[in-house]
């Protein structure tokens, strides 16, 4: 044996192959995996065949990266923007499609199973098959053009899968060579499930059912105040209507049909987030946006200025794809040229502009789902009260259907899906409904308006796809559906205005509850009566030379209709009114200026009580001297917002938490945050909550904690502490941001100021346990649109037109959207960056 530290030379030899076999293994892998990086990158110049088409279709990307679709056929160019989003969105077409068919479980095992079962109860499918039969045939075709370009690309690719397809073993290659990969249900689909996240109220429903467990009805208006200057809608006293009914299960079920499998394993954590936007679903609070226009007379150029930011979940990829799709009149089929923001999974462009005309949208978000409890029969569990004449009862058979949901790694599952004369049953799911209410007495049905047969969104968008005027646009809207938005205009004639557009419940004059929480669905007068008529929803022709909308309330106190009255608190829209007004004439710097606001009303009313909050703390002083001349912006790169925020935070779990009890306030708080409840009792210092020595020693203990907390996590040194540190924009990847490995490549980050009530908003979900302060929900693209010369329009969004991560255009825009800057959106660019020809 030779000496240690010495070899034989043989042994040298063997050491050097080795090394040599290696390090060749290595190149080989490594150029392997560039290979395939390189071959999942679509292809944008020379020429593809698309089988299908009527004739060659132009398919050109500008300096911006802004997708342009030049056809001589209107199917034609919904066919290629379907081929688009495929090349470009593979995976968030085939992710979104197994959301909304309820088929997650296929893939990720029984922890989303939760998931499929409420789609599938919903009826999402067969609500689309509904609304597509009664759409028009041009409607029709566009879908079915659409449909057939996703399915051209996936059944006659050359290009290789993006990288998530090869993880999860997904191949869509069969389904989509015989057609059924996409159908035109799919997109009507996808436009229901925009409603669902948008549209949706049932969560606050179930929050003041869940907070009643433990409150009186009193105590209830001040955890949910009436937006301001108003009462609570509902006049009963829910309290005692509820002990009366006895709704309340007596002990908790567990909240999850995959409760009992593993909860170890990567697809269990792969699942997990889609868990959470489950339980997400029917929650409106944050979900919101801005908009405003200006006219001639207030802005520079003389003609109107017109501004757009939906407040939405970050995801990578975005939400929102930036395209042009142009062709003239064929065969009876009207034209188009439109230019903006579209939806991977639709064919149409949702927010933008034609030659003519620009609009944006906020989610106005007025009570269209009711939720409904069904008194089963004693005797007859499979039978629910009905109405009928006084002294008698009446009892209705639940209309069924079988589901079988197939699940990986293990067999089939059964579930039957009830329905109500009301709608899909929510109970019998596995989750927080079920877990609330007493099942052997009550059943839960949800009312929404968009499941009906004759939600004619398709063909609503579009009509507006092809609008010359102001005028036109609002026709076009006149069959918008769900979910309802504040849609605000601007032609090139220098008319605005605004419209509420979508359909709306009447409600009957002795309804005492009016939506706010669930109703008996036993009595008549809770049922919903008719329908708002367009005429009648609220209306806006700028009078005042400027429109704003921001989820606030968005009529007058005299209207003579319910809305709602889960209006978003009006910070936003106030902020931007007075910008609005303090400059005579506006430009696209000065509407860029207002983008980037971050001036936080609601710091400002709360900023007295943290700044007398007593406390022996030793960071306390240093925390004061941050304190000093901060005037409410929260900026990334300062130590206030991080204090003040942490502090309401501490606050809001100790005092609303110490009241409904840990399990009760979990339920309840993150994406929710009580701040108009926080301000109230503070206002009032209101000892019931804060307890016997008052909401300022409440005050002083929560901000002992929040400078522990935050001392923990971003050390002693208070000057160190950056607000933009703890609020990140976080855009998810779903699914591969909630594995540890994965996600630092798939998600997008940034550091950013702002808070959930800045214009420049900073949406945190404090349930959140990773990254409570973490910006989730902020705008999900900005666009200014100039109607002087609209070619001066602009826009940005938050990652970047691909969806491929080996893309370097997965996260190219994100740096410009923090800083508030944007690219150019012009349907006649200077210069192309690339030029694809798409052939017959």
């Amino acid at each position: 044996m030779a000496p240690c530290g010495h070899y034989k030379e043989s042994d040298v030899r063997w050491l050097k192959r080795s090394a040599l076999w290696f390090a060749g293994l290595l190149v080989i892998v490594l150029m392997a995996c560039a290979l395939y990086a390189w071959r999942s990158l679509p292809q944008v110049d020379g020429e593809l065949k698309l089988p299908g088409l009527r004739a060659a279709v132009k398919v050109q990307r500008d300096a911006s990266d802004v997708t342009h679709i030049l056809a001589s056929d209107p199917r034609d160019a919904w066919m290629a923007m379907g081929y688009v989003h495929a090349q470009e969105r593979g995976w968030q077409l085939e992710f979104n499609r197994r959301v909304m068919r309820g088929t997650l479980s296929e893939v990720f095992g029984p922890s989303t199973l939760d998931t499929d079962m409420l789609m599938r109860t919903l009826g999402i499918r067969e609500a689309a098959k509904a609304q597509v039969a009664g759409a028009s045939d041009e409607a029709r075709q566009a879908l079915q053009a659409y449909s057939d370009g996703v399915n051209a690309f996936f059944a006659y690719r050359e290009q290789a899968l993006s990288p998530e397809f090869q993880i999860l073993r997904i191949d869509p290659r069969d389904e989509a060579a015989e057609g059924r990969y996409w159908d035109a249900e799919d997109s009507a689909g996808w436009a229901l499930m925009m409603a669902l996240d948008l549209g949706g109220n049932w969560g606050n429903e179930l929050a003041r059912l869940s907070a009643l467990q433990v409150l009186d009805t009193q105590a209830l208006w001040q955890l949910f105040p009436a937006y301001p200057g108003e009462t609570p809608a509902a006049t009963a006293d829910l309290g005692r209507l509820y002990r009366e009914l006895g709704v309340f299960r007596a002990a908790p079920l567990k909240t999850s049909a995959a409760s009992d499998a593993s909860a170890s394993g990567w697809r269990t954590q792969l699942a997990s987030g889609i868990q959470e936007w489950t339980r997400s679903l029917g929650d409106i609070e944050g979900k919101g946006s801005n908009n405003w226009v200006v006219s001639g007379a207030r802005s520079v150029s003389g003609k109107p200025l017109l501004a757009n930011d939906p407040h939405l979940g970050l995801s990578a990829p975005a939400i929102w794809y930036f395209a042009r799709l142009q062709a003239p009149d064929v065969d009876g089929i009207k034209g188009m040229d439109v230019m903006g923001a579209t939806l991977p999974g639709t064919p149409f462009v949702v927010l933008g502009r034609t030659s003519e005309v620009a609009w944006g949208f906020t989610n106005t978000g007025p009570d269209v789902q009711d939720l409904y409890l069904e008194q089963l029969n004693p005797t007859d569990p499979q039978r629910y009260r009905t109405p009928a004449p006084q002294g008698q009862d009446a009892w209705a058979t639940f209309t069924q259907r079988t589901e079988i949901f197939k699940v990986k790694g293990q067999a089939d599952v059964t579930h039957v899906v009830r329905s109500t004369r009301h709608g899909p049953v929510l109970s019998d799911i596995p989750g927080r409904t079920r877990n609330l209410i007493d099942t052997d007495r009550y059943a839960v049905a949800l009312r929404w308006t968009a499941l009906d047969a004759d939600n004619r969104n398709v063909m609503a968008t579009l009509a507006s796809n092809r609008v010359r005027s102001v005028d036109e646009l609002i026709t076009a809207y006149r069959d918008f559906h769900s979910p309802m938005q504040n849609a605000v205009m601007a032609d090139r004639s220098g008319r605005i205005a605004y419209k509420a557009v979508g359909r709306v419940p009447l409600r009957a004059a002795d309804n005492d509850i009016r939506g706010v929480a669930p109703a008996p669905g036993w009595d008549p007068r809770y049922d919903w009566t008719g329908w708002l008529p367009y005429e009648s929803t609220p209306q806006d022709d700028g009078n005042k030379d400027w429109i704003a909308t921001a989820n606030q309330r968005i009529h007058a106190p005299d209207y003579p209709h319910f809305l709602t009255q889960d209006w978003a608190a009006p910070y936003r829209q106030e902020r931007i009114e007075s910008l609005l007004d303090q400059t005579p004439k506006h430009s696209i710097e000065s509407f860029q200026a207002l983008h980037g606001d971050q001036l936080s009303a609601a710091t400002v009313k709360l900023l007295p009580f943290l700044v007398r909050a007593p406390s022996s703390h030793a960071l306390a002083a240093a925390a004061r001297a941050e304190l000093e001349g901060f005037k409410g912006e929260m900026l990334a790169e300062r130590a206030a917002p991080l204090i003040y925020s942490v502090w309401v935070d501490e606050f809001t779990r100790a005092v609303i938490g110490g009241r409904l009890g840990k399990d009760k306030f979990e339920g309840l708080y993150g994406k929710r945050l009580f701040r108009n409840a926080v301000e109230d009792l503070l206002l009032r210092d209101d000892k019931d909550w804060c307890g016997a020595q008052g909401c300022m020693a409440a005050s002083g203990a929560a901000l002992d904690r929040a400078l522990d907390r935050i001392q923990a996590q971003q050390g002693a040194d208070v000057k160190r502490w950056r607000w933009g540190e703890a609020h990140p924009a976080i855009s998810i990847h779903r699914p591969f941001s909630n594995v540890g490995a994965l996600a630092p490549l798939f998600e997008v980050r940034r550091a950013t100021g702002g808070d959930p009530f800045t214009v420049n908003v900073g949406q945190y979900h404090l349930d959140k346990a990773d990254a409570p302060l973490a910006n989730r929900h902020a705008a999900s693209l900005r666009t200014i649109y100039d109607l002087a010369d609209l070619e001066n329009s602009l826009f940005i969004y938050q990652t970047g037109q691909s969806g491929n991560v080996f893309s370097s255009r997965y996260r190219d825009m994100s740096e410009d959207w923090v800083a508030v800057r944007y690219r150019p959106l012009q349907m006649r660019p200077t210069q192309w960056a690339s030029r694809l020809s798409l052939l017959p």
